[in-house]
């Protein structure tokens, strides 16, 4: 089954995604823990498999215990959501992305400064960093 876009899953799944990508791997107790407002125990145990079923996650052992990574790297996750995201909010509009970056994150001079430093190297077909 080819795996699913962000957008398709359900608000939990998105939820317990968010925290297998932030530790980086994570048991059902590492999810329960970081979820608001969470389920039961075993309600975690069956979201990380259907998870594992729509190819989003792999386990491993550690000991008795599965501990679950997503199948896709960071990298690319986040590459798509962000490519979802701008066609969604931002009609496909870098500028409007960073508008809105800038307004809600009030940036400082030093950022502002490295902001402009990356879209000078993007004029000039540099790669960034």
């Amino acid at each position: 089954m080819e795996a699913q876009t962000r957008s398709e899953l359900s608000r939990r799944e998105r939820q317990i995604m968010d925290i297998v990508y932030r530790r980086g791997k994570a048991t059902a107790a590492d999810v329960l823990d970081d979820l608001p407002d969470p389920p039961t125990y075993s309600a975690v145990r069956a979201a990380l498999r259907l998870l594992e079923e729509k190819g989003l996650l792999n386990h491993e052992m550690d000991g008795k215990r599965y501990v679950y990574l997503p199948t896709t790297p960071r990298t690319q996750a986040r590459t798509t959501a962000l490519r979802h995201l701008l066609r969604t909010f931002f009609n496909g509009s870098p500028e409007q992305v960073v508008n809105a970056l800038i307004e809600d994150s009030q940036p400082s001079p030093a950022e502002l400064d490295r902001l402009a430093k990356l879209i000078e190297q993007a004029r000039n077909g540099e790669e960034g960093q």
